[in-house]
Order: C-alpha cells, then sequence, then structure tokens
C-alpha cells in the first residue's frame, strides 16, 4: 500500500531506495529476574558493556581525526563520552540489579526513565535537548547489552535509514558507505540528525512522528528533503515522475560546478563577495572545490570540543596557520571561540556548572572576558598565523560598546607580548564583530566607529528577537527568518554599516539559503558566508538577479507588517 508522511526537510534534493529500520533498543527491553547469585556476574556484565562503548566512542574520536567526517560531530562525541561517564548513568543501575535482582538491560532503562522525567521538567530548553543524548548513549550500551553492537548493519548505496532518532556517533561508523537519506521520527531544523544530513549533503526529512513504526524493512521509498514529504511504496507513475526530478536535481548540480570559477556578479554589474564557514583546517578542500573568496567564519570553538583537554597556543597556531596559508591570499576570518550554550566543554571553570539559561549566560565573547589568559592564549596563536596570509578576528555575541573596549585591549596585549617575543604578525589586523542581538544592532553606530567590519549571525539574531529556541521542535513553527521584526533588524543593520562606510557580511544559515538571497541584495549586502555546499547555488541566484529591481521589492517589505503580504512580496522577489 502506497502512503505519504509529512515532516520537516532539512537537507534538500531527492532520494530513492530501500528502507533499513535502525533498531530502537530502549523498547525492546526484556524484564526477568535473577537470584543473588547472579548479581555479581550481571553487574559484570554490564561494566563490560559501558567499557564496550568507551571504545567504540574512542574508536570514532580517532576516526575524526581523518578529516573524513563533519567537524560537528568532535562536539556530539564530546557529550556522549561525558554522560557515559557520568556516575548517575552507571552507579544506580548497578544498585537496582542488586536490591531488585534484575537483568542489566532493565536496570539502565529504568534509570534513564528517571533522567527523562528530570529533564522534561526542566525549563531551560538548552538543557531539556540533552536528553536526546542519554537516549543515544544508553541506546549505544543497550545494543551491546542485547548481543547487537553497533547502530547498523552494512549499507548500500540506495539504502534510505528510517529511525526514531539517530545520532551523529551512529552516523559516523558508515560515513564512507554513502546511504541515500535519513529519516526519522524526531528532530527539527537544528537537530542532530539535520546538521550530519547538510554535512554529507544528503537529503532528511525528520520530524514524522511514526515513520519507525510504519514503515516495513526494504520497502521502496522516496524521501523528498525540497517539499518535506516521503513517500512509502510508490506506484510506477510516482516512481517514474521522482526519477526524472532526481535527474533533472542531479544534472543542475553538474551544471552549478560550471560555476566555480564564475564571478558573482548581478545583473546590472555588481560584485558580490561569496565566503565559506568553516569548523576546522579539513573543511578547506570543500571551500576552495566550490571557488569560495575566502573564509567568512572559522569557528574555532570546534578545536576546543573535539578533543581531550584544552589545545596549546601552538596547536591552535598550527590550526589557523594552515587555514591562513592555504587560502593563499583570500581573507581568512577567525571567529573566537563561542563556547557556553549547547557548546558545552569540560576543564573550562566557566563551563562547568549548570548554568540556569545558557543561551543568555556566560557564553561567547563574555566567557572570553571572563577567562583572559584562555583568551590571550587564542589571540595569540590566531596574531602568529596572521603572518602567513590575510587573517581577521571575529568577536562573537557583542552587546555593548564595553565589551569592545575590553577584547581590544586583550589584543593590544597580546600583540604587545609579541612585539617583546620577536614574534612576526600583522600589526594591523582587522578586528570585527558579530551582530546576533537586538542590542547589538541598536548600537551599530556605536560598534562602527570601533571595529573594521561586522558580521550579522541570523541564527541567534531571529532566535533572540522572537524569543524562540531554535532547536525546540515545540516552537519550531514560530522561528520565522521572514517575521517583520527580523527583516526590519537586518535591515537596519546592513543600511547603518552601509552609511558608515563599514564592511558587512551574513553569516548564518540566511546566508546560503537562495529564498534569501534576493532579499539580502535589495537590502544592500554585497558580502555572504556560508557552508561551502551552497555556494554555488547562491551564486547562480546572483548572477540571474538585478540588484535595482530587487531594492525596489525590498523597500516595499521593510514597510510592512503583515506576514502573508512579506511572503507574496518574497515570491515576487524570487520569481
Amino acid at each position: 500500500m502506497s502512503f505519504v508522511l509529512h515532516g520537516i526537510g532539512v537537507s534538500g534534493g531527492i532520494a530513492i531506495g530501500r528502507a533499513q529500520l535502525i533498531s530502537h533498543a530502549t523498547l525492546e527491553v526484556a524484564h526477568y529476574s535473577i537470584s543473588p547469585e547472579q548479581v555479581h556476574a550481571e553487574i559484570d556484565r554490564l561494566t563490560q558493556a559501558l567499557i564496550a562503548v568507551q571504545k567504540e566512542l574512542e574508536g570514532l574520536h580517532g576516526a575524526m581525526t581523518s578529516g573524513d567526517a563533519p567537524a560537528e560531530f568532535g562536539a556530539f562525541l564530546d557529550v556522549h563520552w561525558m554522560i557515559l561517564t557520568d556516575p548517575t548513568l552507571h552507579e544506580t543501575p548497578k544498585r537496582t540489579i542488586a536490591e531488585q535482582l534484575c537483568n542489566a538491560e532493565w536496570a539502565l532503562t529504568q534509570q534513564l526513565g528517571v533522567l527523562i522525567e528530570q529533564f522534561d521538567s526542566i525549563e531551560d530548553p538548552y538543557l531539556r535537548e540533552r536528553k536526546a543524548d542519554v537516549v543515544h548513549v544508553v541506546e549505544r550500551v543497550l545494543k551491546v547489552l542485547m548481543g547487537r553492537p553497533g547502530p547498523l548493519r552494512a549499507v548500500q548505496d540506495h539504502t534510505i535509514l528510517v529511525a526514531h532518532d539517530l545520532s551523529p556517533a551512529d552516523v559516523i561508523q558508515f560515513k564512507n558507505q554513502h546511504f541515500a537519506a535519513f529519516l526519522t521520527d524526531l528532530g527539527g531544523v537544528t537537530s542532530h540528525t539535520a546538521i550530519v544530513a547538510r554535512s554529507l549533503n544528503v537529503p532528511a526529512v525528520v520530524a514524522t512522528h511514526n515513520a519507525r513504526a510504519l514503515i516495513r524493512e526494504n520497502e521502496m521509498l522516496i524521501v523528498d528533503g525540497a517539499r518535506n514529504v516521503v513517500i512509502v511504496n510508490p506506484d510506477r507513475s510516482v516512481l517514474a515522475e521522482y526519477r526524472l526530478r532526481q535527474e533533472e536535481f542531479e544534472l543542475g548540480l553538474a551544471k552549478l560546478r560550471r560555476l566555480r570559477r564564475t564571478p558573482a556578479t548581478t545583473l546590472d554589474g555588481c560584485k558580490v563577495q561569496l565566503m565559506a564557514n568553516i569548523e576546522l583546517p579539513e573543511d578547506l578542500e570543500a571551500t576552495i572545490e566550490n571557488g569560495a573568496n575566502g573564509v567568512g567564519l572559522f569557528r574555532t570553538e570546534f578545536l576546543f570540543l573535539n578533543r581531550d583537554g584544552l589545545p596549546s597556543e601552538d596547536e591552535q597556531f598550527e590550526a589557523y596557520r594552515s587555514v591562513a596559508a592555504g587560502m593563499k591570499d583570500k581573507p581568512v576570518t577567525i571567529r573566537t571561540f563561542d563556547l557556553g550554550a549547547d557548546k558545552h566543554k569540560e576543564g573550562l571553570d566557566g563551563l562547568s556548572r549548570v548554568a540556569p539559561n545558557p543561551a543568555l549566560g556566560l557564553r561567547a565573547v563574555r566567557f572570553c572576558l571572563a577567562e583572559p589568559r584562555l583568551f590571550l592564549t587564542q589571540l595569540r596563536a590566531i596574531l602568529r598565523a596572521s603572518a602567513y596570509g590575510k587573517v581577521k578576528i571575529l568577536l562573537p555575541m557583542l552587546s555593548s560598546v564595553g565589551e569592545i573596549e575590553q577584547a581590544l585591549a586583550l589584543i593590544a596585549q597580546a600583540k604587545e607580548s609579541l612585539r617583546e617575543q620577536k614574534v612576526d604578525f600583522d600589526a594591523g589586523i582587522e578586528v570585527g564583530g558579530m551582530i546576533e542581538i537586538p542590542a547589538a544592532v541598536l548600537s551599530m553606530a556605536a560598534f562602527a566607529s570601533r571595529l573594521d567590519f561586522l558580521s550579522i549571525g541570523t541564527n541567534d539574531l531571529i532566535q533572540y528577537t522572537l524569543a524562540v529556541d531554535r532547536s525546540d521542535d515545540a516552537v519550531s513553527q514560530l522561528y520565522d527568518a521572514l517575521h517583520p521584526a527580523v527583516i526590519k533588524l537586518i535591515a537596519l543593520a546592513i543600511s547603518t554599516a552601509n552609511k558608515a562606510g563599514v564592511p558587512i557580511a551574513v553569516c548564518g544559515e540566511m546566508a546560503g539559503d537562495v529564498r534569501f538571497t534576493r532579499l539580502l541584495l535589495g537590502m544592500g549586502l554585497l558580502d555572504f558566508s556560508m557552508h561551502p555546499a551552497h555556494v554555488l547555488s547562491v551564486k547562480q541566484r546572483i548572477l540571474t538577479s538585478e540588484l535595482q529591481s530587487a531594492k525596489a521589492l525590498v523597500a516595499r517589505m521593510r514597510k510592512t507588517d503583515e506576514p502573508a503580504r512579506l511572503v507574496a512580496l518574497l515570491a515576487k522577489l524570487n520569481a
């Protein structure tokens, strides 16, 4: 029987293939009694399973060093390791085994239930999101206990993975097996699975709610990431239509690759800079392959998260130097680490506590200023790398002039220490700031007088403007880049920077979404930074755009407060 499931398309494209169901071990746990004489052996069985999963994660960390896995995986592995080694996960089940004379699997799932209840009662959405990580870790341990280690069996090129939820750690082991798509019951636009799908550039539909229960093993599936649908057991006519669409999509990708060396210029001759967002030096290959004009955002926090302990100054310097030298004469904008919120790192004093609301707490530049020794180490490494290329420094989540002045003072201190040691660096290195909160937009004139350039982080700007956690499924429908207030804030930021003569870029998700390319152009934006995979599609949209006509329509969009009117004008802009 053919039927259609609807969800959230988090990575575009079309995949056609056979379903492979991923086991949801927590739903398959048996409960049986053991004798007092068996308690020691049962506890030992749990201990050995925990050790086996620790070794799996160690192996996955090793795989990260090859550079084949998307950089985001490191942060997730770091979180999973901390959960696995937390006494609340493994000591309580051992006591349950001894007290209730039950099997290890049952004891572990009972503790999982307790932890889930605790997470569900937390008001802060960022902390609630960690519940999914706990479930993923317990799933791995249960699969070892139940004699099914590893998340998946070997997959074929046209396999579509169907899961209740899927951890990035699971996927690392299969990154070279070229599965066709993801399909999950849970998740949202910024969920783990969504990040994995975009990093691997495969179609994905999440938040289908009951796909895992409704789809059977080896059934034919069509996953349409652009239209947010999954078609189960399509008939011949639908299958033929989608095969044609898939061919057209792949032909379109081939045509895009021809634009690699073509300058991004509008029909009326306006030149646009298209930069890449990267997390690790390994991302440089994709940046160059897609013809980016440079690195517009180097997210350095992944150097801190994907490792045991903290990177030294020399380790950071080598990472920054390799990117600067690899891009040759093209600019490389290095953002100082944005740790905090959902990017926790053990060993940092300010982050070892649980913040009441991490998104509004000690994170980004606030944490850097609270930990000047750590900040100075990074600044020295960036400055040293500036001798090998066109390096810029970018400060995240600024909210006041005071933060800028404190950061500039520390940069001056780092420069002076290098001069005393006679170490080469670019004395005129440019320093910029991220515009991520409404207060920063309203302080733009003061920011522009103290900084060399600015960059709008639309992900956080939308989140903070609308008071919507972008990773929470329950309110995901309220996260709206086309909200009238968001449009006005972004337009105000760009126009204020342009009037002040200070370069400004957009480096959030909006920059890589072709639906908003002409909108941003019409606001006066000429510098975009995005995931390397999106550079060519945005370039194609720019090549078919006329700046003056875009400005006229955007001027009308800025004047309206009606959401439906904004949607209609955006459609007209993209016609």
